[in-house]
């Protein structure tokens, strides 16, 4: 078998193009909640801590000199990255969490065995009972 033909049929291969969906499905997801963090969700919360954008939080460590560039600690942009991460995480949880409540939901309960079956269980029993002891 060809190098060529092992690879295709690897990639073929259903777990790894559903892989391949979940990993586009999942980075535009990503997007969507990045910018529902962004455009929606900061504006207001500056405004509440004083009209100030998150981002713009930062220190200065080394101011600039000349032609030397300043040394800054952009911890703003750190603090929007893992409020955009605690949402994604929040917003996954509760998606993962209404799929399993479906699938339990497609998942029935074994029904109980009707009196015939009952009745015909008991009758095998009962033969096997009567070999053994014989």
């Amino acid at each position: 078998m060809s190098l060529f033909k092992e690879f295709r049929d690897f990639a073929m291969r259903g777990n790894v193009v559903d892989l391949a969906v979940g990993v586009i499905i999942g980075a535009a997801f990503g997007k969507i909640v990045s910018s529902l963090v962004a455009n929606i969700i900061m504006p207001p919360l500056g405004l509440l801590i004083g009209g100030v954008d998150f981002k713009q939080f930062s220190w200065i460590l080394r101011p600039a000199e000349g032609a030397t560039p300043a040394v800054v600690m952009e911890y703003g942009i750190f603090l929007q990255t893992v409020f955009d991460f605690v949402i994604i995480a929040f917003a996954i949880f509760i998606a993962i969490k209404i799929m399993n409540r479906m699938y339990k939901k497609k998942e029935a309960a074994p029904a109980k065995p009707s009196a015939e079956e009952t009745l015909l269980t008991e009758i095998r029993d009962l033969l096997k009972e009567q070999n053994n002891k014989v």
